[in-house]
């Protein structure tokens, strides 16, 4: 999974007055889910994995199932940041919307791209897609933020505290009292609720993941579905409002403290919400959106305060490497695993994947740790190749 919310890189990530309060946090985030994102994506075999490292089946939440929104939140963060920078540089706001539907397009198409990676058979090119989703947040969530960027910071949260409430509600009430015809309201399963209803009515089920699968029915849904975008946005508008706090002058243990504080309240409010309406990644419920948003503000207030505050740096090479060059990592990640499991070698005619889980770790450990060892290898191979960039100082943007 990306992110471009990975993409912002690090020149973007700084303060548009003074470089000194440039957030090196943001960038260390960014770069742990990156690194979370490949070493969930890559186990030796999905049949032994530590639970932490899988999705939750359906209800219900594990720690991977925080990677992706993870990566929302941070882009609204570092959009806030970037903005101020670019307009102090002169730029006007048609100028941001030109950038912004430009990146938005650019990474639809490359998203599409990988999906249909290395094969490109057009009757089943998955059309969803994290990049797709990451896009439309960001295009939507940028027009919204600039439409109002010319009022007080105050009344600029206002409106954006307000429409991420008015997306709570009304993605709820969609949920929970929309006919959808042939199953009725209220179905929070994979083949019954309003978003799979309609992804299957646009983009028919050769178009969709390929497992977003219901027993017995086959391909039913689309975890980056149309709908469930709307309340994907909530986690890029709280970055943004999470931004906007941070450009003001309060102390930055205040700062710190705030967000803190904030994500504990919406995290405790999503999981009290639980039991009349499911924490649910697949169908990205409001109760999960208000959980993920405060799992990635308290995520990030830690990251801040340990970074930013108290600069503690000796441990963050890895994550900058992979956080100041986001966008180029996730597409090579997606690139190594795709060949890594089309490529056959020796005498079985085994994927490279299940040769190299097979035969460099499983005869020596226990298959959960052979598959892990699997994965933390393929980190260390993404991270290898990423860091030549980042010795060179070439940080590449879209």
């Amino acid at each position: 999974m990306v992110s471009t919310v990975a993409t912002l890189q690090t020149a973007e990530s700084a303060s548009p007055t003074r470089k000194a309060e440039r957030l090196v946090s943001l960038d260390v985030y960014r770069g742990l889910t990156i690194m979370g994102m490949i070493l969930v994506t890559d186990p030796g075999t999905y049949t032994a994995v530590y639970w932490p490292l899988l999705h939750a089946t359906w209800n219900g939440w594990t720690p991977t199932d925080m990677i992706f929104p993870s990566f929302l939140f941070i882009s609204g963060v570092a959009m806030t940041l970037s903005f101020a920078a670019r307009a102090a540089r002169g730029e006007t706001r048609s100028q941001l919307a030109g950038h912004l539907f430009r990146r938005a397009a650019l990474l639809i198409v490359m998203g599409l791209v990988l999906n249909g990676f290395p094969f490109f058979h057009l009757h089943s090119l998955r059309i969803p897609g994290i990049l797709q989703r990451i896009a439309l947040c960001y295009l939507g969530g940028g027009l919204l933020y600039l439409a109002c960027g010319r009022k007080p910071i105050r009344t600029r949260a206002s409106i954006l505290a307000a429409a991420m409430l008015a997306i709570f509600a009304g993605y709820w009430a969609l949920l929970k009292f929309f006919p959808v015809p042939g199953f009725g309201p209220g179905r929070l399963d994979s083949i019954g609720n309003l978003g799979a209803y309609i992804d299957r009515a646009i983009f028919g089920i050769n178009h969709l993941w390929v497992y977003g699968l219901t027993p017995g029915y086959g391909v039913t849904y689309d975890p980056e579905g149309l709908l469930s975008t709307l309340p994907a946005l909530t986690l890029l508008l709280a970055g943004i409002l999470v931004g906007e706090w941070l450009r003001t002058k309060s102390p930055p243990v205040r700062k710190a403290l705030a967000i803190l504080a904030v994500g504990i309240v919406l995290l405790l409010a999503g999981r009290l919400l639980d039991p009349f309406l499911p924490i649910n990644k697949r169908i990205l419920t409001t109760t999960f959106a208000l959980f993920s948003i405060g799992f990635s503000m308290i995520a990030f207030s830690v990251c801040y305060w340990i970074v930013d505050m108290r600069r503690w740096h000796w441990w963050t090479t890895p994550a900058l490497i992979f956080g100041t060059n986001a966008i180029f990592a996730f597409v090579l990640s997606t690139v190594i695993t795709s060949l890594f499991d089309v490529i056959r070698v020796g005498s079985e005619r085994l994927t490279l994947h299940a040769w190299g889980y097979s035969h460099l770790f499983l005869p020596w450990l226990s298959p959960v740790h052979a598959s892990l060892a699997y994965a933390l290898v393929m980190v260390g191979l993404n991270l290898a190749i990423v860091s030549v960039l980042y010795r060179k100082r070439i940080f590449l943007r879209i």
